[in-house]
């Protein structure tokens, strides 16, 4: 199906520059364009026991900033209350966390409520489209909708739109009445339209905190949440010598360098985390290499095949993508790098690319170090 000028659209405005130029864009291409906002809490609010910050994407702030652009456009607005669902989010949050692994609640938000109850209410109102400001492209050339990078490729966002509420093991299907309108521009475009337009965001900052945590202190977080998942473990190298304590495997991320407590040296990472006997391993950066990566809940965008498909792949929303190859293995992935890369860790999205086209994406579960 393509898009129609006189089609009903729904927009997800998040009160920020980029959503606010979407919206403008498909109404000057001539769509019923319906403005909405989802209100996940504001700050200092508590959502599922959690006090939300000051830095994300869904303040009472932005509420006001989306609502002014909306009057400004002329079209009709909506603030969406999905406070409901968002404990999800900071459920599975916690939950990888203390599970040892490393979540990304930015995708997740994406799949389950931009993409998710968002499309629901589209449903709702007529809207044949949902519309958002990511930076990233649905291209329907082919007759099949396929997402593709961005051309800005230091916005591009294509990898946290891999799941696209889709069912894992199915193409995600939300690309078929998706809109992406700013996909086109680079970051530098879209502030001179907003400028243009005389929408008062045109300079407005990106966000960039998740929206439920304080400065980055996640542990600090989880602690007030329920501080008995925390204990005093130890930190070992990788032969299994004890080097110190901690004061709970939360405090550490695959990767990390810094206040880590113990010197050796030389400087040290974090290899590997055990929630289970509640161990943190590090060791020089030759060891946090991984050679192949195997993940689950896995959206293919192409037929999948358990033959070996070459590809870039991606670990990290913001993170290069590196030359790969991948193959399905049941109903999971596997991915092995060409060159070794740093960081791999369980819990983040691993997104396979065909040049600008996302072929498939999974949740890591299974790291295999270079050495």
């Amino acid at each position: 199906m393509e898009p129609t000028p006189g089609d009903r659209v729904l927009v997800a405005m998040s009160g920020g520059v980029d959503s606010s130029v979407a919206a403008a864009m498909l109404k000057e291409q001539g769509f019923d364009v319906v403005g909405c906002f989802m209100r996940l809490g504001s700050p200092g609010e508590e959502v599922a026991g959690t006090t939300l910050g000051h830095k994300g994407c869904c303040s009472i702030n932005d509420a006001h900033d989306a609502r002014r652009v909306a009057d400004h456009l002329g079209i009709p607005f909506y603030s969406l209350n999905f406070s409901d669902a968002f404990d999800r989010i900071i459920n599975y949050f916690e939950s990888e966390y203390h599970a040892g692994r490393t979540p990304n609640p930015c995708v997740r938000c994406n799949d389950w409520l931009k993409f998710g109850r968002l499309h629901e209410y589209a449903e709702g109102i007529g809207a044949k489209w949902v519309a958002s400001g990511h930076y990233a492209q649905i291209d329907r050339t082919s007759g099949q909708a396929r997402l593709r990078r961005g051309v800005d490729m230091g916005k591009d966002q294509s990898y946290v739109l891999f799941g696209a509420a889709g069912i894992p093991g199915e193409r995600p299907r939300r690309l078929d009445d998706m809109l992406l309108p700013v996909g086109s521009l680079t970051k530098a475009e879209v502030r001179e339209r907003a400028k243009a337009l005389g929408l008062g965001v045109h300079s407005k900052p990106d966000s960039q905190e998740i929206c439920f945590v304080h400065d980055d202190d996640y542990a600090g977080l989880l602690r007030r949440r329920d501080e008995q998942q925390f204990d005093q473990g130890q930190m070992m190298d990788t032969s299994g010598r004890e080097l110190g304590t901690h004061q709970g495997h939360q405090h550490f991320t695959i990767g990390q360098r810094r206040g880590l407590g113990v010197a050796v040296g030389i400087p040290l990472y974090v290899i590997d985390k055990n929630a289970h006997d509640n161990t943190v391993v590090v060791g020089d950066k030759s060891q946090l290499m991984a050679a192949s990566c195997r993940a689950n809940q896995v959206s293919w965008h192409v037929d999948a095949s358990d033959a070996w498909i070459s590809c870039h792949a991606q670990i990290r929303a913001h993170g290069d993508p590196m030359p790969a190859r991948v193959r399905a293995d049941g109903n999971l992935i596997e991915v092995e790098f060409t060159t070794p890369q740093e960081a791999a860790a369980p819990g983040q999205a691993v997104v396979c690319y065909d040049q600008n086209a996302v072929i498939c994406g999974g949740w890591i579960d299974q790291v295999t170090r270079a050495t």
